[in-house]
């Protein structure tokens, strides 16, 4: 009776302690579904909130995509539409706008009635924006392509006109001074009666007086720097070269007071002969700029040379 009392005080001990801990976990798994908490990567839902911030989480809807203007695309079909705009473009003077669509539509008009055109405007767009080395090549290309086209002239004298422009400051090297006028008597060959043929002269006189200018001032620094065998020589080679030129008289003048000067500062046995080379100087001058206003000037040395010459001629006379 005593080891049965005992018995059942064990099985209520031990139905006790199982109420005890079933309650317990009731408790926590209440508490489990009403709490929130972290993890990361989890997505939220089940009562469990996901770290990931709320404004990345939320997507922008991409905007829809518009549909480009394929009308500016230069090919076959928007061929008449891009024309037209580069007419706009090169009419309203936006020449790097009209040059850039004229480039793409000049492949595509090979072969009909527009291709001349296009290229004559894509070079004009170069001219008129002052961008001539790449006019020249482009107005060139027009005479090489159509050189039966009634604008061929028109390209040529425009290619030459761009050559012009590129002819540098005179102080600087000359060559493409020296190509422009090439390309002048080219013109004036080829079109000799032509309309421009005025302009064209013009544009020699100017190219080539800076040729002279570039030599004049070369003949200044001889005589400047007392190098007067020199400076017989470049103003002799001068004259027959650049006679028509602005400078001549000045250099015909220089050449008379360089020989007086070379003769007097020679030694005795020379200065008869320089001071002739002197008045020989002064004649040819009169003769040929006799309106030049050194020519007074110019009197004034050769009547001093010929006071020399007799002076010397007497004295040796007397020996």
């Amino acid at each position: 009776m005593e080891k049965m009392s005992i018995n059942i005080a064990k099985y209520l001990i031990i139905s006790v302690i199982l109420v005890a801990f079933a309650f317990d976990s009731q408790a926590k798994v209440a508490f489990l579904c009403h709490s929130t908490y972290t993890i990361p990567g989890i997505e939220e839902g089940n009562g469990v909130q996901d770290s990931i911030p709320q404004e990345l989480k939320k997507k922008k809807e991409k905007a829809p995509k518009t549909k480009k203007n394929n009308k500016n695309r230069v090919s076959f079909e928007t061929f008449d539409y891009n024309y037209e705009r580069a007419l706009k473009f090169y009419q309203n003077s936006q020449y790097l706008s009209a040059a850039k669509i004229l480039e793409e539509l000049y492949p595509l008009s090979l072969g009909t009635t527009k291709a001349d055109t296009i290229l004559f405007m894509f070079a004009d767009c170069y001219y008129q924006n002052k961008d001539y080395e790449m006019a020249a090549f482009h107005y060139k290309d027009y005479v090489r392509r159509y050189p039966r086209s009634e604008r061929a002239e028109l390209a040529y004298v425009m290619s030459v006109k761009a050559v012009y422009n590129i002819s540098p400051y005179f102080a600087l090297d000359q060559a493409e001074t020296i190509y422009a006028i090439e390309e002048l008597n080219m013109f004036i060959a080829m079109y000799p009666n032509s309309k421009y043929m005025d302009e064209c002269n013009e544009m020699l006189d100017v190219l080539r007086n800076k040729l002279a200018k570039k030599d004049f001032e070369i003949v200044k620094l001889y005589f400047e720097t007392e190098n007067y065998k020199a400076t017989q020589i470049a103003i002799t080679n001068f004259l027959k070269i650049y006679s028509y030129s602005n400078y001549a008289a000045e250099a015909a003048f220089i050449l008379v007071k360089n020989n007086f000067q070379y003769a007097k500062k020679s030694v005795e046995k020379k200065k008869v002969e320089r001071f002739r080379d002197c008045l020989d100087a002064y004649q040819s001058f009169r003769n040929n700029f006799p309106d030049s206003p050194w020519l007074t000037e110019a009197a004034k040395y050769a009547d001093e040379a010929t006071k020399q010459i007799e002076k010397k001629q007497k004295s040796r006379t007397n020996i």
